[in-house]
C-alpha cells in the first residue's frame, strides 16, 4: 500500500544540486515530515549524477522521494513517485514498470491537464501560476484555467512562483498541494518555509 500523496513537493534544479550545502538544506527541509516529497530533477545531470542525487534526497525518511522524468532512475533508487513531462513517456508506460509510483504530470493548459486525466495520471503538477524567474518566458496561467483543471478531479500541485502569502488563494480554488524551488531552497530558514507553506495549506477552521 502506497503512502499518502505528499501535499509539499520540493524541487530541485541545476543550480540546487550543484549547492556544497545540498545535505545540509535537506536535512532542514526533512523536518516537514511525510507531508514533503522531495524531487530529484536537474536536466543537465548524468545518469549516475542523477542516481547520486536520488540517493542524497532518499536518506532522510519519512520525507518521499520523487524523481522527476528519469523512471531508469526512480526505479534503481525506490522512489515512491515519478513526475512526467507532457511530452515524457506515458503514463501507462510508467505504471508497467511499477505499480505502486505515484505517476504526476506536468501540465501548463486546460487541454494538457484533460489528457493527463485521461491517461490516468495520479496527480498533475501545474503552473506556472505566478510569474517565476525559473521559467521566465512563461505565460501564468489565469485562476480561471486553475479552477477548470481543479474541477477535472485529480488531485492538483500548483507550482510557478508561489509564497506564503499565495497558498490560500490557490487553496480556496481547492489545490491539493504546491510545488516550489526558490520558495524552499533559497529561504534563509528552510525548515520554516516548509512548515509555513504547509500551514497555510491546512483548510481553516472558522
Amino acid at each position: 500500500m502506497r503512502p499518502p500523496l505528499p501535499r509539499l513537493h520540493a524541487i530541485t534544479d541545476d543550480r540546487v544540486v550543484r549547492r556544497p550545502d545540498l545535505d545540509r538544506v535537506v536535512s532542514r527541509l526533512a523536518t516537514a515530515g511525510a507531508d514533503l516529497a522531495l524531487h530529484a530533477r536537474g536536466r543537465s545531470l548524468t545518469g549516475r549524477e542523477h542516481f547520486d542525487l536520488a540517493v542524497r534526497l532518499s536518506a532522510h525518511p519519512p520525507t518521499l522521494l520523487f524523481v522527476n522524468d528519469r523512471l531508469d532512475v526512480a526505479l534503481a533508487s525506490d522512489a515512491a513517485g515519478v513526475q512526467l513531462r507532457h511530452d515524457s513517456l506515458p503514463v501507462d508506460a510508467a505504471r508497467g514498470l511499477r505499480s505502486e509510483w505515484w505517476i504526476g504530470r506536468s501540465v501548463h493548459s486546460l487541454a494538457e491537464a484533460r489528457d493527463a486525466v485521461a491517461h490516468r495520471a495520479d496527480y498533475l503538477v501545474t503552473g506556472p501560476m505566478y510569474a517565476t524567474t525559473t521559467h521566465p518566458g512563461s505565460t501564468p496561467l489565469s485562476m480561471d484555467t486553475l479552477r477548470a483543471i481543479v474541477q477535472l478531479g485529480s488531485p492538483v500541485i500548483a507550482i510557478g512562483g508561489i509564497t506564503v502569502n499565495r497558498v490560500g488563494e490557490l487553496r480556496r480554488l481547492g489545490v491539493y498541494g504546491i510545488a516550489a524551488i526558490r520558495a524552499l531552497w533559497d529561504a534563509p530558514d528552510s525548515a520554516a518555509a516548509a512548515r509555513d507553506l504547509l500551514a497555510e495549506l491546512a483548510e481553516r477552521k472558522s
